[in-house]
């Protein structure tokens, strides 16, 4: 997708701003500074009057004024020309104020309709503002069976009801370049889940083990000597042989196995087994392997200057979502995600539109919401770089992407299987004091990319203790 990071920032006066909110739409309010507003004048009818109906952007992607709000702004003109009764408007706030704008709107009794497409995280951020459709999508005779049911469940809580309904998701692969094995005389990664690796003419099982091995021979300094030579300058990296997804240390875990930071009773902090295993290999390929960039070495613009390291083309393998596909052109392709414990988990990443609990016409705004997940989601996805949550849909969409790369045959059936072994529950997942919370994680994710010598298991411990202190306020 069109941004070098699809994660929120932590934005800890949004929780204040939120709670205090009634969460009501009012269609006649000034809109919030900075945003700007697409729509075609007020239909007329003569079965009643005209509803307006507001759609928010861009809380994840959406933002992109060449490629995707041109988009947008066509599918609002076809909807009103389609439904006059209802005037569906739509703004844009680019990325970076969304969340703060769109907490400012709800703490004034001028919340929007709908607000999308936003992922799980963005949503998070504002966890009891979402309407429960569950009594709009009986209503409407809505069928969720064109989903998979692990693509619905994503968006159903014990709190929340059905807060959404699956519009696009990114499973996410091992990314890698051929050129680079080939070079170090290695066999590629096996595509398949299940399959074994072959190194040294032995098949062996394609664990993270087995990726920390072939990392080390393919992590080379400027003088040609690899990971494993006593004369390898760590200092002097020329090209590294793994790079994880960095965004979110939640979602660096998941890589290991699924999990979430509340612990069963709901009020403490437990970070689960296989994702403090994740954070050690991390931590470890960062400071004893060297397998794996510092911090300051990801910022450099030398390896994409905080951008996705893999792009710069000197990182041989890399763990990333479908929408990374972005910052690719030739010489790559994707394989199986290693496993840890014998299980293997590609971390999911998925987008969809939600309705606010405070909107004033719930009946016409999820007659908008339909409208952009049935009629205009070809287009709309087409734009987001999303891959369809319908199933009937995806091979479609990758055959679209195979277009989009025609200098390189990538086995996209990779990315399909990996819905195989999604992580349930999302790594984005609620979490008490939610934007607080994850700027405390951040913290540790930045730390532990720039300090050596740190314990983690006493880190975990500080990090459980400080997100337990935050949630019993």
């Amino acid at each position: 997708m069109l941004r070098t990071s699809r994660r929120l920032p932590a934005l800890i006066a949004i929780v204040a701003l939120v709670g205090a909110a009634c969460g009501t739409a009012t269609p006649s309010a000034s809109r919030a500074p900075g945003a700007s507003t697409a729509s075609q004048p007020p239909a007329t009818s003569g079965t009643g009057e005209v509803v307006e109906i507001r759609w928010y952007c861009c809380l994840g992607t959406g933002e992109d004024p060449e490629a995707q709000i041109p988009v947008e702004k066509k599918v609002v003109e076809e909807f009103n020309a389609s439904h006059p009764n209802i005037r569906l408007t739509f703004e844009v706030v680019t990325y970076d104020n969304a969340a703060n704008t769109l907490a400012t709107q709800i703490a004034s009794g001028n919340g929007p309709d709908i607000a999308g497409p936003v992922g799980v995280s963005g949503a998070e951020g504002f966890h009891d503002q979402w309407l429960d459709l569950g009594d709009l999508i009986e209503k409407n005779s809505y069928d969720l069976s064109q989903f998979a049911e692990d693509a619905v469940g994503i968006y159903r809580t014990g709190d929340t009801g059905q807060a959404a309904i699956p519009f696009a998701i990114y499973p996410s692969a091992l990314f890698y370049k051929p050129s680079l094995f080939e070079e170090a005389g290695l066999e590629e990664p096996p595509h398949g889940y299940g399959e074994k690796y072959v190194l040294d003419g032995q098949e062996v099982e394609w664990n993270y083990d087995t990726l920390r091995e072939v990392a080390l021979r393919l992590t080379v300094d400027k003088s040609g000597k690899d990971a494993r030579d006593p004369a390898f300058n760590p200092k002097q990296i020329a090209q590294y042989g793994f790079e994880p997804q960095r965004d979110d240390l939640r979602g660096l875990g998941a890589y290991f196995g699924s999990g979430s930071l509340v612990a069963p009773d709901g009020k403490t902090a437990k970070v689960p087994e296989v994702w403090a295993d994740a954070w050690k290999f991390f931590y470890d390929g960062t400071w004893d392997d060297h397998i794996t960039m510092t911090y300051p070495v990801f910022q450099s613009d030398a390896f994409g200057a905080g951008e996705y390291a893999f792009f710069s083309g000197k990182v041989a393998m890399s763990e990333n979502f479908l929408w990374a596909t972005y910052g690719l052109s030739d010489d790559w392709d994707v394989a199986a995600i290693p496993t840890h414990n014998g299980q293997a988990t590609s971390a999911l990443n998925a987008d969809t539109f939600r309705i606010f609990k405070g909107s004033k016409h719930p009946d016409e705004a999820f007659e908008v919401l339909r409208y952009l997940l049935d009629d205009a989601s070809d287009v709309l996805l087409a734009a987001y770089s999303g891959m369809p949550a319908r199933p009937d849909k995806q091979d479609a969409f990758f055959d679209g992407q195979a277009e989009a790369f025609p200098d390189t045959e990538v086995d996209w059936e990779v990315f399909k299987a990996g819905l195989d072994h999604a992580d349930n529950p999302n790594f984005e997942a609620f979490m008490p004091h939610y934007n607080e919370s994850d700027t405390t994680v951040d913290k540790f994710l930045t730390r532990w990319g720039t300090q050596p010598n740190l314990n983690i298991d006493a880190e975990i411990k500080t990090m459980e203790d400080q997100l337990t202190q935050i949630w019993a306020r």
